[in-house]
């Protein structure tokens, strides 16, 4: 009888192995299995909080577990609102199943993860809704944190629930409110919105497709303003920045960010009243943006000292 007990209990074992999605080295309540988070986050109507991390190796990765998601008063902070899911890229890879590397290596490419940590948060269709990475002031602080950004979802749906009750521009209108919710570096994910946005918007009264048009085109003037400060080029880059600016029609936080690009070269010339010119420019444009409080921190106390630094030089 022992005997059969023990069997039936190895058995029991193995197939709760093969059927349970593998826990990461985070703990009990992160999983590791994409899909199978996705289908547990449908069926307990949750979103998914997606760790991208280097176990061993990243530094501020082990730092956000340490102070944060290791404990209590996070776990149960998120419980009811999120499936935990970590993407690890350690170094020694006999910690993950080759299936595990080949996932996380699609899913660092779908959503364009380049650093460490980076903790996006998507709905259980595993479309992105808001990306954060390390934040300093424990679990608390972190859980308030994640709150903002839900509310990006929140917004994101309620505009989609308005525009199933609309038709033509009105239900465009409202699907832009929607993708306007997400950061743009994630639009691509919502191709099908996208799409249905020009199909109901042909002569572009949202703006929505112009802008699109116009945020293809600061990729591209990315790189060549990168390439014309490689080669000392500073006035060809800022007649770049400025021709871009003309043309894209950009204005308030879109114009803000653009804008920010004009300090490197101006900075590589020592044109410091031109510095300060562009800030003040830029703060105008959106003062309470992230860009705006940056840029006004830097004028008040940074650039002052560096005056005083070129007087001295000269």
């Amino acid at each position: 009888m022992m005997k059969k007990n023990t069997l039936l209990a190895s058995l029991t074992g193995l197939a709760l192995a093969m059927t349970t999605p593998f826990l990461s080295a985070g703990g009990e309540d992160w999983l590791t299995d994409f899909e199978a988070a996705k289908a547990q986050a449908e069926k307990e109507n949750k979103a998914l909080l997606v760790d991208f991390t280097g176990t061993d190796w990243c530094g501020w990765c082990i730092k956000l577990v340490d102070e944060v998601f290791k404990h209590d008063e996070f776990k149960k902070g998120v419980a009811d609102k999120f499936v935990l899911v970590q993407i690890d890229f350690p170094k020694d890879k006999s910690k993950i199943s080759e299936a595990t590397q080949k996932q996380n290596a699609e899913l660092q490419k779908k959503y364009g993860v380049r650093v460490f940590p980076t903790i996006l948060l998507l709905d259980s269709k595993g479309l992105p809704f808001a990306r954060t990475g390390y934040q300093a002031g424990g679990p608390g602080a972190y859980l308030k944190h994640l709150d903002g950004l839900t509310a990006m979802m929140t917004k994101r749906d309620e505009a989609l629930a308005a525009a199933a009750k609309l038709e033509g521009v009105d239900k465009a209108k409202a699907l832009v409110a929607a993708l306007d919710a997400v950061p743009s570096d994630y639009h691509s994910q919502y191709s099908e919105l996208i799409a249905e946005v020009g199909k109901l918007d042909p002569k572009d009264e949202t703006g929505f497709t112009a802008k699109q048009k116009a945020l293809a085109g600061l990729k591209t003037l990315e790189v060549d303003v990168n390439t014309a400060l490689r080669a000392n080029d500073s006035a060809g880059a800022i007649a770049k920045i400025d021709a871009y600016i003309a043309d894209s029609k950009f204005t308030g936080e879109d114009k803000q960010t653009v804008l920010v690009m004009k300090l490197n070269p101006l900075f590589m010339v020592q044109d410091i009243a031109g510095v300060e010119k562009v800030m003040d420019e830029a703060i105008a444009l959106a003062p309470e943006s992230k860009n705006g409080k940056k840029l006004r921190s830097f004028k008040e106390t940074r650039l002052p000292m560096m005056k005083e630094q070129m007087k001295a030089a000269k």
